[in-house]
């Protein structure tokens, strides 16, 4: 059902997570002109959990979704994004908490070129990033204990060839 993902989860240590069924946030890449990676930022709106730090688009799963499904959703939601803009190459579990049966997992996708980005109330701003300046965003918590490992695990995927590549 739509929606029945949202709502807190607490693990056995008293600490809480959003998603009734797990969450998923989308890594978006796109080639720059000198054929180097930018990748799709939001910052987040200051009232949200986080406020005010850069991650990905992402968010609840819903009880009928992959974490494929509700990261491309949540793009949609967020960004504007359309599934048909996009190349998913690999989803990465990028958080596994102890003591709840709960999971952040980030799905790597492609784009041909930067997209245009219509952010909702959630951003305050979607801004595509060089890869190597990244760091120098105020990350959410999350996203920067993850981030040297989704660079490392996107590097060995090819960035955009076309819809068959």
């Amino acid at each position: 059902m739509r929606g029945d993902g949202d709502g807190w989860v607490s693990s056995t240590d008293g600490a809480h997570f959003w998603g009734l069924h797990g969450a998923a946030g989308l890594l978006l890449r796109a080639p720059r002109p000198d054929g180097s990676a930018a990748v799709l930022l939001q910052h987040r709106a200051p009232w949200s959990h986080q406020g005010g730090t850069w991650g990905l688009p992402g968010g609840a799963r819903d009880s009928h979704e992959t974490a494929e499904q509700a990261a491309v959703r949540e793009a949609h939601e967020e960004a504007g994004l359309r599934v048909e803009q996009l190349v998913v190459r690999l989803e990465v579990v990028t958080f596994e908490p102890q003591g709840v049966a709960w999971t952040y997992t980030t799905v790597i996708a492609d784009a041909p070129e930067p997209l245009e980005t219509v952010p909702n109330r959630e951003s305050s701003e979607l801004r595509w990033v060089a890869e190597d300046e990244v760091v120098q965003l105020p990350l959410h918590p999350g996203f920067a204990a993850s981030w040297e490992r989704l660079r490392t695990e996107s590097a060995s995927l090819p960035l955009w060839v076309n819809r068959e590549g």
